[in-house]
């Protein structure tokens, strides 16, 4: 997107540029979500109490989801209430029973409602982390999540898909991740918010002035603010033993010498696939049985890749830890680690719980001394380095007074770097969204990282600002449209559908989803 003049000042300001922001942008546009009462949520108790307030605007998130607990239905309790809430009326127990129910949201234009806003994106494209590679990552390698659970409202990864391939994508379809950074750049023409997404604008120095917020960086007010920026935005850095390593880019090719890779999750397992397939690899990660890794639970069908990267780190821990092989002898025979049994003891080197005792450099030689759990001394060569072992946000962007505002309870956190964690806010947005006055959290920083469970906090941020926007004496709107171009520009057949009182209706960017999940488990690790 080309660079436009921002405005002086703004009703809201949301910082970040990733799916949640999109969610809210569109919102903030006068896109409004009802609940749909001619297709039934299957939660009878849920059901009856949406129909005494269908703007999902307007709910009370903890009176709707104060029966989830003891329902008979499958809710999640590890996301915050209210992204559950939204997540089950988006995708009706799609954990369960995926493809039996449609949709129970459908988004109402009203243009008169539209809040004026700015979306401030330091990326290039919108799309957060989709947009950016910051690893030696493929940008070919499947998406965690399937596309269902990766669609925006108004204009889903279906639609998108459709116009790109000409046909509709596969149930259980995990696109890549080139396809989804695609679709996240296409959306806010599509939907017709491009006009409130700056790019390439790193925000910095906000404050609080009176009536609002000074965005010291580019001087624009506002009242509202909207924190939308992410835990996944800084790797985090590695110890003073690893500078000489640190200092030496890594080459894209592949090296007689291995690479050595230090983390236990995704990003980890993303740099070892990525890696040209004569690639030798040392993998440096940690092994607790307690606690594995988070590619334990990719089941060998679904996430095919990242079960073959835990096989071995597995089997080098069942080597170094004396841990016992619970598979049959034909399973141990069948498990390789990248496609090729051949080349397992070639190009893949993996060290359970191993410390680096010392890096010493010789020409385009690192000579690495390691230390295993039995204190034996072990040493390798290695060209390069990929520190992998986690993501950080961060909050610079606000100045000392609002980080201190949002950061004194937590004793962990400097305020200096003000980094922050999935972890870091969680307990402020557990109680309140609102975390502060007029700033609101959303996205992966109220610590719900995938897509799905965006919404929920994106539907009560825009309700807030849409009590405190709107004059208590706002006449009622004339919802109707003259043509549904008008406010979205749909690629695709079944995009809108008109009610009884001519009113035209995004069927809530989900229509004919056919979301679905996997039977009795939660496979969907997507980072938004």
């Amino acid at each position: 997107m080309p660079a436009r003049p921002l405005p002086a000042q703004v009703d809201t300001i949301v910082v970040g540029s990733g799916p949640s922001a999109l969610i809210l942008s569109f919102i903030l546009s006068g896109n409004i979500p009802y609940y749909n009462a001619l297709k039934p949520h299957p939660d009878p108790i849920l059901r009856k109490k949406l129909l005494q307030s269908p703007s999902l605007l307007d709910i009370d998130g903890a009176a709707l989801t104060s029966h989830f607990d003891a329902s008979r239905l499958s809710y999640s309790t590890q996301e915050l209430p209210v992204n559950v809430l939204l997540d089950t009326l988006l995708r009706p127990l799609v954990d369960t029973n995926p493809g039996e129910y449609e949709s129970c949201v459908e988004w109402r234009h009203d243009a008169s409602r539209r809040i004026p806003h700015v979306v401030l994106g330091s990326s290039s494209r919108p799309g957060g982390q989709w947009a950016d590679n910051p690893i030696a990552g493929s940008l070919d390698i499947g998406a965690l999540s399937y596309a269902e659970m990766l669609s925006l409202p108004g204009y889903s990864f279906e639609q998108y898909f459709k116009t790109t391939h000409g046909d509709e994508p596969l149930d259980f379809y995990r696109p890549t991740r080139r396809e989804v950074a695609e679709y996240m750049a296409a959306y806010p023409s599509m939907v017709k918010i491009a006009d409130s997404i700056h790019l390439n604008l790193e925000a910095g120095d906000i404050a609080r002035v009176e009536n609002g917020f000074l965005v010291g960086s580019h001087n624009i007010r506002c009242k509202r603010l909207v924190l939308a920026s992410g835990v996944f935005s800084n790797f985090i850095s590695p110890g003073p033993i690893l500078k000489p390593l640190v200092q030496v880019p890594r080459v894209p090719q592949a090296t007689k010498l291995p690479l050595l890779v230090i983390g236990s999750g995704f990003t980890a397992a993303d740099v070892i696939l990525s890696s040209p397939p004569d690639q030798k690899i040392i993998h440096l990660f940690k092994w607790n049985s307690d606690r594995p890794s988070p590619l334990h639970a990719c089941h060998p069908r679904a996430y095919p890749e990242y079960a073959s990267v835990y096989r071995s780190m597995k089997l080098a821990a069942s080597q170094y830890l004396g841990l016992q092989d619970t598979r049959s002898p034909l399973r141990r025979r069948k498990s390789n680690p990248f496609g090729d049994p051949r080349n397992r003891d070639s190009i893949y080197e993996g060290f359970p719980n191993t410390l680096i005792r010392g890096v010493v450099r010789h020409d385009d030689t690192f000579l690495i001394t390691l230390q295993d759990i039995d204190g034996k001394i072990i040493e390798r060569g290695v060209s390069s380095l990929e520190y992998v072992i986690g993501r950080r946000g961060s909050l610079t962007y606000l100045n000392n007074l609002i980080t201190e505002e949002l950061l004194a309870s937590n004793q962990t956190i400097s305020t200096e770097t003000a980094e922050v964690s999935s972890r870091t806010l969680r307990s402020k947005v557990e109680e309140n969204l609102e975390i502060a006055p007029d700033i609101f959290a959303i996205g992966s920083l109220t610590g719900d990282s995938l897509i799905r469970f965006a919404f929920g906090a994106c539907v009560f941020a825009a309700g807030e600002i849409f009590k405190r926007s709107e004059q208590p004496s706002r006449a009622s709107p004339d919802l109707t449209v003259t043509s549904p171009s008008s406010f979205i520009v749909p690629q695709c057949s079944g995009c809108h559908e008109k009610d009884s009182k001519n009113e035209y209706i995004i069927t809530n960017g989900h229509a004919d989803l056919g979301a679905h999940g996997l039977p009795g488990g939660r496979l969907h690790y997507a980072l938004n």
